[in-house]
């Protein structure tokens, strides 16, 4: 269905947020398996450990927990290092949505502009919004970015609307 240009502007929504690297391990848990079931593994390799030290087999017990302890405590680690070393990562980031794109930047030195036949997949987590691309990249687009509630559901319709439903 074809929209005038009001039409098009009476659904869009603007958003801005500063990025946390909370957000990126929620946009990488949703997208990447390693990184969703790193937790469960992890939980699994201790009580395991658990199991082997009540056997009498101190060190292969010690070395499961010190094991389990490093597979949970990897994805956060490593997702804040690498957010605390990304350039444009703790920028604040603005952005608009309406019925031809997405449209993000960070101030002048990264801008992206989507059109909705560019993004195959979304999804919504509590924490908010994950939008992937034909390629690797994926943009995590947080709840607190909206100024409401009616500015999310928006932001969400024009989601169902162009993309389809969450995966």
């Amino acid at each position: 269905m074809l929209r005038t240009a009001e039409e098009a502007r009476a659904v869009s929504v603007d958003f801005t947020w500063s990025p946390r690297a909370a957000d990126w391990r929620d946009a990488l848990r949703t997208a990447v398996p390693l990184y969703r079931w790193a937790p469960w593994f992890g939980l699994a390799t201790g009580v395991l450990g658990v199991v082997v030290l009540f056997l009498d087999m101190t060190w292969a017990g010690v070395f499961g927990l010190a094991l389990a302890v490093i597979i949970i405590a990897l994805v956060p680690i490593g997702t804040a290092l690498n957010f605390h070393n990304h350039p444009l990562a703790a920028k604040t980031v603005t952005g608009s949505a309406d019925g031809r794109a997405v449209r993000m930047a960070v101030g002048e030195a990264a801008r992206s502009e989507l059109a909705w036949a560019e993004l195959p997949g979304w999804s919504e987590t509590p924490r908010g919004f994950v939008l992937r691309t034909g390629t690797a990249a994926m943009y995590a687009v947080p709840h607190r970015a909206f100024t409401g509630t009616d500015d999310v559901e928006r932001f969400r319709s024009l989601l169902v609307e162009h993309v389809g439903p969450a995966a």
